[in-house]
């Protein structure tokens, strides 16, 4: 049985290795870190990809409000959520 020799490139200075016969890479400790790594196909990324809740940017005005409610929080000047339900029974 015959091994194809592994061909080594250089792709954003990260060197991967992989060989012809088998789909086997191996990562680099500097690049998977400390943090988990998961290796999906193409066509599973591209699927989970298609399918992910967009990220929420917060428009200027909204960042404001969000930094006023921060402070009234911050103060105390809020109301729970048993405040909340108190006041829809009493509205019934």
């Amino acid at each position: 049985m015959k091994l194809k020799a592994c061909v080594a490139e250089s792709i954003s200075a990260l060197n991967v290795c992989y060989t012809a016969t088998m789909d086997v890479i191996t990562i680099p400790r500097r690049l998977a870190g400390s943090d988990d790594l998961v290796v999906v196909s193409r066509k599973e990324y591209e699927s989970l990809k298609a399918r992910a809740v967009p990220e929420f940017v917060p428009t200027k005005a909204e960042i404001r409000a969000l930094r006023a409610a921060e402070k009234r929080f911050a103060k105390g000047k809020f109301y729970s959520l048993a405040d909340v339900k108190r006041d829809l029974e009493s509205r019934r």
